[in-house]
């Protein structure tokens, strides 16, 4: 027993110094720098939210079936296809407000095109956000309080950032809504859904 501990405690160690261990690149223009993330801080805070944000709107654009991509309440409104290429939009766009370039030859016009198939949105959604997350790391903390302009309002930077939180919300909620009108159960509800039907442990005797 006290091997198993000793190995559990080496290997959980290996993990924490692994995870401390990421080097901080040079910022090259049109790419955001790879850097360790803060553990305190307002970005620290922040950055969790882009991880909640990024599993749901991903695992969410996974779930839903490629023919239902082009799928539309109403006429005007955005189809299922053009919520996550807006998003992505949105990620290149606010993460160039905040001094991030798109990467080199990036097109925003290119982007809506992709909105009715599947296969080319994903992994541009996913890419959206990990260029949005260097943003975030290519940040100060110190700079929390500096104006900062977004969503053509006047704010700080850690105003901009709360605005960015309710984009995200907003966009959300719609994309389950979206899922649920067309019969798909966001894998996260149905995994907890799943978690309760589960018989519970019998004590042993």
């Amino acid at each position: 027993m006290r091997r198993i501990s000793l190995c559990f405690l080496l290997f959980t160690a290996f993990l924490l110094g692994a995870a401390r261990s990421v080097p901080i690149q040079e910022k090259t223009p049109g790419k955001a720098p790879t850097a360790s993330a803060p553990t305190s801080g307002f970005r620290a805070e922040f950055l969790e939210d882009v991880a909640y944000y990024e599993q749901r709107y991903t695992r969410l654009a996974e779930a839903m079936p490629a023919e239902k991509y082009t799928w539309r309440p109403g006429e005007g409104v955005r189809s299922v296809g053009e919520v996550y290429t807006h998003i992505i939009s949105a990620n290149y766009g606010v993460a160039s407000a905040l001094g991030t370039p798109p990467p080199a030859g990036f097109d925003f016009k290119a982007v809506a095109p992709l909105s009715g198939d599947k296969a080319k949105v994903l992994p541009v959604l996913k890419e959206s956000f990990a260029h949005f997350r260097g943003a975030i790391l290519a940040l100060s903390d110190a700079d929390g309080g500096k104006p900062q302009k977004m969503f053509n309002r006047q704010t700080t930077l850690r105003g901009a950032l709360m605005m960015i939180d309710r984009h995200w919300g907003e966009h959300l909620g719609q994309s389950i809504a979206y899922a649920r009108v067309n019969g798909v159960v966001p894998p996260w509800t149905q995994e907890f859904q799943q978690q309760l039907q589960k018989p519970a442990d019998k004590p042993k005797p």
